[in-house]
């Protein structure tokens, strides 16, 4: 991965996705979890103080050591309990049907093969289960999104791969799921970074 990827980047990222601005958003996206949930890109633990009390437990997947380092106070003052299971989105080591509830943030953007990473959570959510998802994405306003198409191979390499221009509702409509609420609009910050998508979709029961 080399030094700028594994040592720079989970620090960037923590501090781009952890700041006082979306807290908000990070209640509400992890509003109604319960049970046992997997989070991919669980990164520094940033979702870990608004986990609601009703969650059991939290099977995290995140692929940097360093953001596991970064995330160990976090997990050490919740009353959840949190186990890394592994590394990789695209290849969730946990049984069929094995969870009640999923979440992601701000992930769907990196993992190069996202279809198969929502295939994934498709596959170990339980009929009926719901994602949890907050993203940025491609903007409705032109003139943004050709900004965001403009920004995009300099995004790629600064961060790690993250893409500006994914629709993360088209993309996890894609997987399966029916989508059952879902907010669109700009969060703080420059435009091309901070148009969110923050929806719950349901995993439909057999």
């Amino acid at each position: 991965m080399g030094f700028y990827n594994e040592q720079i980047v989970p620090r960037l990222v923590m501090c781009a996705c952890g700041n006082a601005g979306l807290e908000r958003w990070r209640v509400d996206v992890n509003s109604g979890l319960s049970g046992s949930v997997v989070e991919i890109g669980f990164g520094s633990g940033l979702n870990v103080p608004f986990y609601p009390p009703a969650v059991d437990i939290v099977y995290a997947v995140e692929p940097a050591a360093l953001a596991k380092k970064l995330a160990a106070k976090r997990v050490a003052a919740s009353s959840t309990v949190i186990e890394h299971i592994g590394l990789d989105g695209q290849a969730i080591p946990l049984g069929d049907e094995s969870c009640d509830h999923a979440l992601c943030t701000f992930t769907l953007c990196t993992v190069p093969n996202p279809g198969q990473a929502l295939r994934e959570i498709f596959r170990v959510l339980r009929p009926g289960g719901s994602f949890h998802f907050l993203e940025h994405g491609i903007a409705p306003d032109e003139k943004v999104a050709t900004w965001q198409q403009r920004l995009d191979p300099v995004e790629r390499v600064l961060a790690d791969g993250c893409e500006l221009t994914r629709d993360p509702l088209a993309l996890v409509s894609a997987a399966g799921f029916e989508i059952s609420s879902s907010t669109q609009r700009y969060g703080k910050g420059p435009k091309p970074w901070s148009y969110f998508t923050l929806g719950v979709a349901q995993k439909p029961s057999h």
